[in-house]
């Protein structure tokens, strides 16, 4: 009985441990399927990817700059639609009080003209302190107080143009890809001064009544052209401002692009692809349950079934 038992043992031992050396890579491989299908990962670690880990490493590292940079680009394409939107509402209403001025000099005739030229100042001032976030737009790094002092158009009387500005010479500049700054900021003192020459000669001549006088003429003569000069200077600035949004958005859509292909090239070494591990899983279970019946078949055969 000994003698069968051992022969028994002869027969299969080394059948089956072969076998169950199968059914362990068997259910390793089904532990990896189900893995992957709950993490979308092929590999878990980056050393597990072999000779793609170096690569992908290095993929990830120029993504995470290229985030940087679209990070500083979009808040930088804000901030030049903001500083747009206050120029144009200053070369507005320095606009409309050219054209004003120009109709008074043309007919003598000035009804309103002095609340006009009020307006107009304030208009201009408060584009020129204008905010972002709480910060002053047009104040270089000066962020403690407004860039432009004068609060009604009576205080520039016998004021220096350039003693109503607070701001610094600071223009402020962004990194915007590797080795590529863009100086965006614009100084209120850049914007102003030629306007305020002339809303200071306005508001010299001392108050303006329903007819210009004679000895008004010359002066608002004089006004009406340093507003022209200041004029032409906020158009070239916000032009200058366009042209770097426009620069700005076409690196916007460059970064997205090349994000994209970045974010391709680490998914096609890291993700999974659900269909194929779905299809993989069902494949290693179907092969994992043949093993389990084949173990149990060769575990009951012996060498006496053939003597």
């Amino acid at each position: 009985m000994k003698g069968n038992d051992r022969m028994n043992r002869v027969a299969s031992m080394p059948v089956q441990r072969t076998l169950f050396d199968a059914l362990q890579r068997s259910q390793q491989q089904l532990a990896t399927s189900h893995l992957q299908l709950a993490t979308g990962k092929k590999v878990q670690n980056y050393a597990d990817l072999g000779t793609e880990a170096v690569r992908t490493l290095s993929t990830r590292s120029l993504l995470a700059r290229q985030d940087a940079h679209e990070s500083v680009t979009k808040r930088l394409e804000t901030t030049l639609a903001i500083q747009d939107a206050n120029i144009s509402n200053l070369e507005s209403a320095a606009e409309k009080l050219r054209v004003q001025l120009l109709e008074a000099t043309g007919t003598g005739q000035s009804p309103n003209l002095q609340a006009s030229i009020e307006e107009a100042f304030q208009q201009v001032r408060s584009a020129l302190n204008a905010n972002e976030s709480g910060a002053p737009l047009f104040a270089g790094s000066q962020t403690g107080q407004l860039p432009f002092k004068p609060e009604k158009l009576s205080d520039l009387v016998g004021l220096p143009v350039a003693d109503a500005f607070t701001n610094d010479g600071v223009r402020a500049s962004a990194r915007v890809a590797e080795n590529h700054d863009i100086e965006f900021g614009i100084l209120a003192s850049d914007l102003g001064s030629k306007l305020m020459a002339g809303f200071r000669t306005l508001a010299e001549m001392g108050p303006i009544g329903e007819t210009l006088s004679p000895a008004q003429m010359d002066p608002l003569t004089v006004a009406m052209k340093q507003i022209e000069e200041g004029l032409t200077e906020v158009r070239s600035l916000n032009a200058e401002n366009g042209r770097k949004h426009a620069q700005v958005e076409t690196l916007n859509e460059r970064a997205e692009s090349r994000a994209v292909l970045l974010k391709s090239v680490i998914a096609s070494n890291e993700d999974a692809d659900p269909l194929e591990v779905a299809s993989e899983l069902i494949y290693r279970r179907s092969v994992l349950e043949a093993s389990y019946t084949t173990f149990s078949q060769i575990s009951q055969l012996s060498l006496l079934r053939f003597i």
